[in-house]
């Protein structure tokens, strides 16, 4: 397998199918967390460390559990249990080391145990890449691979979504479009943006 496959995985996962402006997945803490700059990357970053974390676990789970004991059907519960699991250690680690993040993130960060977009890239990996019989040791690196690249998407669109609505904060933008519609709107365009990357890879 060369590097050029693990490149892709991740350019395509964090531009082209990027989870949040062309999945449509992780769009609670995306309009949530995203007035802040500094808010912003503190929930990019957590996002990433448990998304990688988790999509290796839950891979690994699968492939050497669940699956050799024919057992499956469990997937979804074990992997929020690891999920869940993972956001504690975040939180616990936020709020002991940076308590102007733990307050700025606030009921976003342990609602990252129930994003869409964490538990969506782990079975999209037992789905896309186990099942097509990918030796282990490769199948687990691409879904690491997908994840870190998910992640990067995730962060890059969180953060200059955040820059955005910090400007249209001081913007003369009608009343009747200030706040959420216009967030809105700036969201639909980004994603008409990224939409214009589909098919390069």
């Amino acid at each position: 397998m060369s590097f050029a496959v693990f490149a892709t995985a991740i350019i395509s996962s964090m531009l082209i199918n990027n989870v949040i402006l062309m999945q449509f997945l992780g769009i609670c803490p995306f309009l949530g967390v995203s007035k802040k700059s500094s808010s912003a990357v503190g929930m990019a970053l957590a996002v990433m460390f448990v998304m990688v974390i988790a999509s290796a676990v839950t891979y690994t789970l699968y492939d050497l559990v669940l699956h050799p004991y024919n057992i499956p059907y469990i997937s979804t519960i074990a992997f929020i249990l690891v999920i869940a699991s993972l956001v504690q250690l975040v939180e616990i680690v936020i709020k002991k080391y940076s308590k102007s993040l733990y307050k700025g993130l606030g009921i976003y960060l342990p609602l990252i145990t129930t994003n869409c977009a964490i538990l969506g890239i782990s079975e999209a990996n037992i789905t896309n890449i186990w099942s097509t019989t990918t030796p282990f040791g490769t199948g687990l690196f691409i879904a690491v691979s997908t994840a870190f690249g998910t992640a990067l998407g995730f962060g890059l669109v969180i953060f200059a979504f955040s820059s955005i609505r910090e400007r249209l904060d001081a913007a003369n933008v009608p009343a009747a479009w200030k706040g959420v519609p216009i967030s809105l709107v700036v969201a639909g365009i980004m994603s008409l943006a990224f939409f214009g990357l589909a098919g390069i890879i």
